[in-house]
């Protein structure tokens, strides 16, 4: 029996009925990679690790205005942002 964690009340725990998983089940079972390969792909390709530290992290105060449109962009908004600042750089 798995210990309940102390961030879940007794009652949510003890609701939840979980059944064993049959042999039949299990042998059924596939690799996620076999089943959804374009997902795990892309959880691959996101969870890359840099070689070397490239980039430093600061703490930057925009105006909300501004900060809401560069979010409206999408993701990799920050990249865009890194981009345009080097572009007004000259660098």
């Amino acid at each position: 029996m798995t210990k309940k964690p102390d961030h879940i009340s007794q009652q949510d725990w003890d609701a939840v009925d979980v059944p064993e998983l049959t042999d039949a089940q299990m042998a059924q079972m596939r690799p996620a990679i076999e089943v959804v390969p374009e997902i795990v792909e892309a959880y691959r390709r996101a969870r890359g690790r840099q070689k070397a530290a490239v980039k430093a992290q600061v703490t930057l105060r925009l105006d909300a205005d501004l900060l809401a449109y560069l979010r409206r962009s999408g993701k990799g908004w920050q990249t865009r942002v890194n981009d345009i600042l080097r572009r007004e750089a000259g660098l």
